[in-house]
């Protein structure tokens, strides 16, 4: 039978729905993206640790889930809320439903509720602490989302990241049509030989980054977020990869040290989470956005070209411009707020950008970066 489900933000703003998944009680910053699919890579990537996400697309479930778009080995988020739950999904790829999925994992879920408004609400007021509940009243939850910690401050990267290092080997061919090109047999393009060597910095590291690494012709060595510089330079790596991830980037001080390290020593690719980590260890800083950006139509600039992409983001958080120091160009903004969305070092073989390039969710405008990171290191070695 359908239970009843509470969504409770900390203002007092509460939605009545109905629970799928998992039961009991989960508190979170309450957030929203607006991707109309990618469900699946939104719940289960870990820069959404820690918060209870929200989708603006009415209907979620729709395809299903399947064991191939994971983006980490499984769900991060808190809860999920959305309009209305596909309790039949219809796609070919499909192994189980998403509440059947969701429970599995221990995920609370809510649908029948008006996400629109909620959307319109967080817009307005911002980020919030919320509480999702089976089982607690309007008062309880409320009480309890005013309790629950903020985002501010939070070092979510300590529970999201890799213990020991590891050498990524997993299937990263670029799947397509079998029939596309007369001359492919079978549903995936061949790999590259590989030609550079690098460490990736695992913040909360998501698959298809290192997919998309591979497609580029890097060989990739995954690190924990607290291993020292020295380390990685005594690897004598090609170069170094800084991931996404959760949390406040200004409460990784112990981070932003290492990376100081690495500045000008070895061609560095930042993204997300490694865009503002990178500005802190230039010396700049960062500070939280009202909403954030997340969804895969978020419109940035590159100020180098004129060139305009459309781009799938996750952040809270943004770099300040006027904190970086006049050896960083930023070369990148976003056009809805005109905050920072890329810089580059003037001097050292160092870039980043804020969104996110492998498109997991989102489209395919920024992939050329992996191209990129590949030239910055050819150039390098020269």
């Amino acid at each position: 039978m359908p239970k009843s489900a509470i969504l409770a933000l900390e203002d007092g703003r509460c939605f009545e729905g109905t629970a799928f998944g998992a039961t009991g009680t989960t508190t979170g910053e309450i957030c929203f993206n607006t991707s109309m699919s990618g469900y699946q890579e939104v719940i289960t990537d870990p820069s959404y640790r820690g918060q209870i996400v929200s989708m603006t697309y009415p209907q979620i479930g729709n395809y299903g889930i399947n064991l191939e778009d994971d983006e980490s080995n499984g769900p991060h988020i808190r809860g999920f809320v959305i309009g209305e739950l596909c309790e039949v999904p219809s796609n070919w790829r499909s192994h189980k439903p998403l509440s059947e999925w969701l429970a599995e994992h221990g995920v609370l879920g809510i649908e029948d509720i008006d996400t629109r408004a909620l959307t319109k609400h967080l817009r307005s007021r911002g980020a919030m602490q919320a509480c999702l509940t089976t089982e607690l009243d309007k008062e309880a939850a409320i009480a309890a989302a005013k309790a629950a910690p903020s985002m501010a401050g939070s070092d979510y990267v300590k529970e999201v990241s890799t213990a020991e290092a590891y050498d990524w080997t997993a299937e990263s061919r670029e799947w397509i049509l079998p029939n596309a090109l007369a001359d492919i047999s079978g549903p995936y393009a061949d790999l590259p030989p590989v030609k550079h060597r690098i460490v990736a910095y695992d913040f909360g590291l998501k698959y298809n980054i290192l997919r998309r690494l591979r497609q580029a012709g890097f060989e990739v060595e995954v690190v924990s977020s607290t291993t020292p510089a020295s380390e990685v330079l005594a690897k004598d790596p090609d170069g170094v990869f800084l991931s996404n991830g959760p949390g406040d980037p200004s409460a990784l001080g112990y981070i932003h040290e290492e990376l100081k390290q690495l500045i000008g020593k070895k061609p560095i690719f930042g993204i997300c989470l490694g865009n503002q980590l990178l500005a802190h260890a230039f010396g700049g800083t960062t500070f939280k956005l009202k909403f954030g950006h997340r969804g895969g139509n978020q419109p940035v600039k590159d100020l180098r070209t004129g060139r305009i992409s459309i781009t799938s983001q996750n952040h809270g958080f943004a770099v300040d411009p006027d904190s970086l120091p006049d050896d960083v160009e930023v070369t990148h903004i976003n056009l809805n707020d005109g905050t920072v969305e890329g810089m580059r070092h003037k001097t050292h073989p160092v870039f980043s950008v804020q969104y996110h390039p492998e498109a997991a969710p989102g489209p395919n405008d920024a992939a050329y970066f992996f191209e990129e990171f590949s030239a910055l290191i050819d150039e390098a070695k020269k």
